[in-house]
C-alpha cells in the first residue's frame, strides 16, 4: 500500500482540518496522498485530482464525512480492488462506521494489512427512451422513480425478467440493494436486509392499493419498469444524488452491476450493533 486517496465533505466545519492532520500523519509514514481537487484547494495544495481519476491510482480511499459523501465517492470507483474506509465526522453512519476518535487506531491496522472488507453489491440502471439508452447509472443504495410535489399518482408497469409482476399505482417506486435497505426503502416501509444477502428490494412509495407491498427478489433477476403517464412531473434518481426527468413510455431497466464496492469494516462495531445504535433499538 503506497498511494492513498482522500475525499471529504468540505461543508463540514471540521473536515478540512481533519484532512490536513490526516495528510501529515500519512506522509510522515511514507505514503503518497491523492487529494480530491476541491479538497486540495481548501488545503492550499497545488496538486489536486478529479474525483473520478483517483480510484485507478490508489490502493486505499479514505472518505471523511457521512454516508452521503461515501455513496458519492463509491459511484466513482468502478474497480472492486480499491477498498473505501469511511470516517464519520458526525453521528454514526450505516456505511461510515469508523468514528473520528478511532481513525488513527484503525489506520495503524489497515496500513499493516490487518483489516477485513465487506463486499457490497451495486445496481446498474439504464434509462431507455424510444428504444435508445439515454442514461446509465451504477449505484450503491437505490434507484427511485418518483413524482413531483403536485403531480398525480404514477402508473408503473413492472416486470421481473420476462414475467409481468404488476402495474404499481403509487407516488413512486424504489429498487434497493441490501445496503440501501436502511435508506429510502426503510422510510417507505420496506424491510431491513442484511448486506451480505444476494437480493433486491422493490418497494412502492405510498401505493394507491394497500395490497401493493414491498417485495424481495433475487439479485440475478432483471427488473424492468415502464412509466405510464403523459402529463405528470416524474423523475429518476440514483442514490438520491443524481438523475434525470422521465417521459411517458420511458423504461428503466435495473440489474446487479458486475462490480461491487469494498468497504473497510470497523474492527470494533459489527452490522447489528450499528443498527441498534442508529435505530435506537431497545431504548425506553
Amino acid at each position: 500500500m503506497n498511494n492513498i486517496g482522500i475525499y471529504a465533505k468540505r461543508k463540514h466545519p471540521h473536515a478540512v482540518n481533519v484532512a490536513r492532520e490526516l495528510t501529515a500523519w500519512l506522509e510522515k509514514r511514507g505514503f503518497h496522498i491523492w487529494h480530491e481537487a476541491s479538497l486540495a484547494g481548501d488545503l492550499g495544495i497545488v496538486e489536486g485530482y478529479p474525483a473520478n481519476v483517483i480510484p485507478a491510482e490508489v490502493d486505499l480511499i479514505i472518505v471523511l464525512g457521512g454516508d452521503g459523501t461515501l455513496i458519492s465517492v463509491a459511484r466513482e470507483v468502478d474497480e472492486e480492488r480499491v477498498p473505501i474506509l469511511g470516517v464519520n465526522l458526525g453521528r454514526l453512519g450505516f456505511l461510515t462506521e469508523i468514528a473520528l476518535k478511532d481513525l488513527y487506531k484503525v489506520l495503524e491496522k489497515v496500513i499493516k494489512g490487518r483489516y477485513t472488507v465487506s463486499r457490497r453489491m451495486r445496481l446498474e440502471a439504464v434509462v431507455r427512451r424510444n428504444g435508445r439508452d439515454i442514461g446509465c447509472y451504477r449505484v450503491l443504495n437505490d434507484v427511485v422513480i418518483n413524482k413531483g410535489a403536485l403531480a398525480r399518482i404514477i402508473d408503473m408497469e413492472a416486470w421481473v425478467d420476462d414475467a409481468y409482476l404488476t402495474t404499481f399505482r403509487a407516488d413512486g417506486l424504489i429498487v434497493s440493494t441490501p445496503t440501501g435497505s436502511t435508506a429510502y426503502n426503510l422510510a417507505a416501509g420496506g424491510p431491513i436486509v442484511s448486506p451480505d444477502l444476494h437480493c433486491l428490494v422493490i418497494a412502492p412509495i405510498c401505493p394507491h392499493m394497500l395490497t401493493n407491498r414491498p417485495l424481495i427478489v433475487s439479485d440475478e433477476n432483471v427488473i424492468k419498469i415502464e412509466v405510464k403517464f403523459h402529463d405528470a412531473d416524474v423523475a429518476f434518481t440514483a442514490d438520491g444524488q443524481v438523475g434525470m426527468p422521465l417521459h411517458g413510455g420511458d423504461i428503466v431497466e435495473i440489474r446487479k452491476a458486475e462490480t461491487g464496492t469494498l468497504l473497510v469494516e470497523s474492527p470494533s462495531k459489527e452490522y447489528f450493533e450499528v443498527l441498534r445504535e442508529k435505530l435506537l433499538w431497545g431504548e425506553m
